[in-house]
């Protein structure tokens, strides 16, 4: 049994004596089900601990833990799935489930045969409880549909690392200046290692006080070649100096340089995953500055000059990519609920505010959380500092602030302090986003001209959505000639956040498709290199990749009239 439920023990045996006022601040209870999954759903007031749901599967009270009606034969608490053991309180654990809980709704969904659900009987009863303060549901009877969970098809997870774009673990160049990349290296980085992004922090120290050379300039965009031909993309930092006497450019200069760098970020877009603020201070990370207000004490005037640097940085790049700002504060100073402003945390777990990052953890955490679901949260580790930086603290501040992209190669102590405590893979799979198809249902047959009717079942086990525009289409693949048709979907895969997630959309068959048979696959292309399967997204399960195309298999065959 978790120590949560353990927890939990006394606090529901005395508060289940009082007489709780049935639905009391709960709202909207519900259960809908497919033919292989459950969904349970409830609205709520504040921010409670706990969120749970009673499950009676079969419908008697003289079974299972007595809880408002029902004989609880299984419990959902938060993200995991028990099974009654007997007794007053004693669950055995069965493991992890898709659940998330914002915006005052706690959704959890769950396979049919995880609770012994074999449509005999075929309904269940049902209690939503949160805490605290504890709020319990009157009973809810679910009759099922879709049929047993033998029906529709299902998929098989992966525990692989995933060379995805856009995320994970990354490789560092402090260096990208100085010497041309290799492709072959950066190419390695992906098939060998399952790295996708490399820092490139470009100085530009010999030009504090003139233009960049044009030599600096073809350097740059050598870079970018080297990263598009290996299927890499790029964390992109200017900064003038490495030296704590901050030994910056003032600001008109840095603009200029701005108005050179343009025609290469923009032109290069597609292989820049995010951009870091930088150009302020030593390695760009905006505290030792000769010129924008040095070790935080900052000025009105500084602080306009700041502003004046990031708002040209957003200017010259596409307005799908986003500047990420080294600390909190910057941005709520400067731009308060800018969506294309992120955060890059460069000293991670090192102290009680991760090396100044946090001025006041209080308001600091809930607000980065909250921030964290639509922009960008990058960075590294910079010293070993147990156990803050040890597994529990690390892979609990990973998921909540939504975590994206991680360097591997600083600092090493903190990563190998996580590979010894057994977290180290977890965090390899779970930055950024790690998207699973659970269950798919899809007709045998669709004629020309008319509605093909899908429904894909997916999960985001990582711990963030996907950050840069992605498409997401059905494609049907004559199984005769190999011909491809894309149908886009509806849905952004940047609203995917950690959870679970259904696909439902009914697309139109050309009329101008040939008579045949298709099997479907689903594409999670970038718009900005369509052609490449390697910058497509791969599912997190087995036999379904298809790495010369960039499709994932949904193992269905249509027959299209």
């Amino acid at each position: 049994m978790s120590k949560i439920v353990q927890g939990l023990v006394v606090a529901l045996a005395a508060t289940c004596v009082a007489a709780v006022p049935a639905g009391a601040a709960i709202t909207a209870p519900s259960v809908t089900s497919t033919a292989t999954t459950v969904t349970y759903q409830v609205g709520h007031t504040g921010t409670p601990e706990f969120a749970r749901v009673y499950v009676d599967v079969d419908r008697s009270t003289a079974t299972g833990y007595a809880q408002h009606g029902v004989g609880a034969d299984y419990l959902l608490e938060n993200g995991w799935l028990y099974r009654h053991a007997g007794g007053d309180w004693s669950w055995t654990q069965l493991g992890q489930v898709p659940f998330t809980s914002s915006g005052g709704t706690a959704r959890w969904e769950v396979q049919r045969a995880a609770i012994g659900e074999q449509a005999s009987p075929n309904d269940a009863d049902v209690v939503f409880q949160v805490e605290a303060p504890m709020e319990t549901s009157a009973k809810l009877t679910h009759t099922y549909t879709g049929g047993g969970s033998g029906s529709g098809t299902v998929y098989q997870p992966s525990t692989a690392n995933i060379a995805n774009p856009e995320r994970g673990l990354y490789r560092y160049s402090g260096d990208c200046d100085k010497s041309d990349f290799s492709v072959d290296v950066l190419r390695q980085y992906r098939e060998a290692q399952g790295i996708t992004l490399v820092m490139c922090v470009f100085y530009l120290a010999e030009y504090r006080n003139a233009p960049i050379a044009q030599t600096a300039l073809d350097r740059l965009q050598r870079q970018f070649t080297a990263a598009r031909a290996a299927g890499v993309k790029f964390v992109v930092r200017f900064a003038y100096t490495t030296a704590e006497s901050g030994d910056d450019a003032p600001k008109d200069r840095v603009l200029s340089h701005l108005d050179q760098l343009a025609p290469y970020l923009r032109a290069n877009a597609d292989v820049i995953g995010v951009v870091q603020a930088g150009f302020v201070g030593a390695w760009g990370e905006w505290y030792y500055t000769r010129n924008f207000g040095d070790l935080g004490v900052i000025s009105s005037t500084d602080w306009a000059n700041r502003k004046a640097v990031v708002d040209k940085l957003l200017s010259v790049l596409p307005a799908d990519r986003a500047v990420q700002l080294r600390t909190l504060a910057y941005k709520r100073t400067m731009f308060p609920g800018n969506a294309r402003l992120g955060h890059h945390n460069d000293c991670f777990l090192a102290s009680p505010t991760d090396m100044g990052t946090y001025e006041n953890t209080s308001v600091d955490y809930p607000y980065l959380e909250n921030e964290t679901r639509t922009v960008p949260m990058g960075g590294e580790t910079c010293g070993v500092n147990a156990p803050r930086s040890d597994c529990p603290t690390a892979t609990a501040e990973l998921s909540r602030f939504h975590w994206t992209y991680l360097n591997t190669d600083f600092h090493q102590g903190v990563l190998q302090s996580w590979a010894d405590q057994g977290c180290l893979a977890e965090v390899t799979n779970r930055l950024g986003y790690r998207l699973t198809l659970r269950d798919g249902s899809f007709p045998a047959t669709a004629a020309r001209g008319s509605g093909l009717a899908v429904r894909i079942g997916l999960t985001n086990d990582g711990y963030a959505a996907p950050v840069n525009p992605r498409g997401a289409a059905l494609v049907l693949r004559n199984t005769s000639t190999g011909a491809v048709t894309r149908l886009p979907l509806g849905a952004d895969p940047r609203t995917w956040q950690p959870g679970a997630h259904t696909v439902a959309q009914t697309v139109t068959v050309p009329s101008s498709l040939a008579p045949g048979s298709y099997a479907l696959l689903l594409e999670l292309a970038d718009p900005a290199l369509p052609n490449r399967p390697e910058y497509s997204v791969r599912t997190a399960n087995t036999g379904l990749w298809e790495a010369s195309t960039g499709l994932n298999d949904l193992r269905h065959t249509v027959t299209v009239s």
